[in-house]
């Protein structure tokens, strides 16, 4: 085994980095204390490590190659184990060539003397990225003197479902990507040298960009950024199109909205949009909304959930990635202008959808409009809770049959400049309200209550810390219910509902 005349200093994922931007491997390198905290990286990596000791789990026989005390024993130990010509599955095999070192997820042997390589991925479907990780990995086998015959991604398997507690059989796809990180593996020598001398060189000048974004957040867009003058309207804020709406405006020297002509956009709301911000005054169409929303009908029940996602399932019946509410919340409001909470949460770990689903047939009204912002997350919700438990289906199918979403209404019905180009509830809310920011929550958006449950259902996490959590949770979902009334109310020109009971 070939472990190369250079320092062992670069890894598949350094590469990666490198081909998304230089410049971040650059500071990676050498700047690492300007990266900004990333409140979602410890779960990632459990998600990752967890969806990683299942794929081994299924193929029976595999030896684990540990790097213990360090790297140079995973090298040696696999190269002891190629070298006895082992015929079963190697985890974590560590090659290394030209300085750049890899450890492949699973290797197992096709029987003729070959290698299927396995690359592991916690996503659904084969990303880009995934064939380059592959690409590496392939590049250093090769020159390692492995025979791959075969080379994968092997991502989870949507179609899915947790029919035993614990058996992942079935769980996992292989996409076969051979053919397609070939062309890329050949480039890999020369990359190498490029990255070197970059990393040996000053900090290499990048603006930032969209790159900053795809694959993956970077965690020094703060520091890149730190100079820009930030558009107040920028182009690029117009839904669905504005990135490339941006850059043909930049060709005339125009990164701002105001700066663009009257009359240039023939789309309908991109034209509002513009209009909106050139003149400061916002669009509001009081008597559209009222026509729609008239018809809706009280108790308006204003309903929301918060869901948890695992990479792999938990609970009996779901599926990679499928969010599961573990919590709503519903404001209530009669025909007098009455308002009622009512609430639901399970913090326990166990499967929450049974006691959810009670609960929302037990709190939710039987009659009236059922309100949602962005209503087909909570039909689905709901649908999929009607599917789980026949006894209550007919009850939660009457509840999602009445559900009307006040996205596309507030989207059509009002636009200020200060939404940013969204329509977001948290974009929308304090251009209508001074109500309070989301930004002083401690939970503050769907993304926080998922880190928010995880931290929750730890072994741990105090009786203290898990009251703290559980008063967050309820804060933050019953703001946002309350901030549909709000937006309505807003929408159609009138003044709050009574009194809260």
């Amino acid at each position: 085994m070939n472990s190369g005349s250079r320092q062992i200093g670069l890894s598949k994922s350094k590469i990666t980095s490198f081909e998304q931007c230089p410049k971040r491997l650059w500071l990676q390198t050498h700047r690492a204390e300007l990266a900004e905290l990333d409140a979602g990286a410890e779960a990632r990596f459990a998600a990752g490590h967890e969806v990683g000791d299942a794929a081994c789990g299924l193929c029976p026989g595999g030896v684990m190659i540990e790097a213990e005390p360090d790297l140079t024993a995973a090298l040696e130990r696999t190269q002891e184990l190629m070298s006895s010509s082992a015929e079963v599955p190697l985890f974590e095999a560590t090659f290394a060539h030209d300085g750049v070192l890899v450890r492949v997820d699973i290797m197992e042997p096709d029987g003729l003397g070959g290698w299927h390589v396995a690359e592991v991925k916690s996503s659904k479907s084969r990303k880009a990225y995934h064939v380059a990780d592959l690409a590496t990995q392939l590049w250093v086998l090769r020159e390692a003197g492995v025979q791959v015959s075969s080379a994968a991604i092997r991502h989870l398997n949507n179609q899915f479902f947790l029919a035993e507690e614990g058996n992942y059989q079935g769980a996992f796809v292989d996409t076969q990507s051979l053919e397609d990180a070939k062309p890329l593996a050949l480039k890999r020598s020369k990359q190498a040298e490029e990255i070197r001398l970059v990393l040996g060189g000053d900090e290499p000048a990048r603006d930032t960009g969209d790159h900053c974004h795809d694959p993956f957040p970077c965690k020094f867009v703060a520091y890149c950024s730190r100079d820009d003058e930030p558009a107040r309207y920028p182009v690029s804020s117009l839904p669905r199109t504005g990135r490339q709406l941006a850059a043909k405006w930049a060709e005339h020297g125009i990164v701002e909205l105001e700066d663009v002509p009257p009359g240039s956009f023939s789309n309908a709301i991109h034209a509002r949009i513009h209009e909106a911000t050139l003149s400061g005054v916002p669009y509001h169409d009081v008597d559209g909304a009222r026509r729609i929303i008239g018809d809706w009908a009280f108790p308006r029940t204003y309903l929301d959930f918060e869901t948890i996602a695992f990479a792999l399932p938990r609970w009996l019946g779901t599926k990679p990635w499928e969010q599961v509410p573990f919590q709503f919340s519903a404001h209530i409001e009669d025909c007098e202008g009455q308002i009622t909470h009512r609430e639901f949460l399970s913090l326990d770990g166990k499967d929450p959808r049974r006691a959810c689903a009670e609960a929302l047939v037990a709190q939710i009204s039987q009659d009236g409009a059922v309100i949602a912002y962005n209503a087909a997350f909570e039909r689905t919700c709901i649908l999929r809770l009607a599917e789980r438990f026949s006894d209550l289906a007919e009850n939660l199918k009457a509840i999602a049959a009445r559900i009307v979403d006040l996205l596309p209404v507030t989207r059509e019905h009002w636009y200020h400049r200060d939404q940013g180009g969204s329509w977001s509830i948290k974009a929308v809310l304090p251009t209508i309200s001074n109500s309070g920011d989301y930004a002083m929550l401690d939970v503050a958006d769907g993304s926080a209550a998922q880190l928010a449950y995880l931290e929750a259902i730890a072994a741990r996490t105090s009786e203290a810390r898990l009251a703290e959590i559980a008063r967050s949770l309820r804060t933050y979902c019953a703001k946002d219910t309350y901030a549909m009334i709000e937006v309505l109310s807003h929408l159609i020109g009138e003044r709050m509902p009574g009194s809260l009971r």
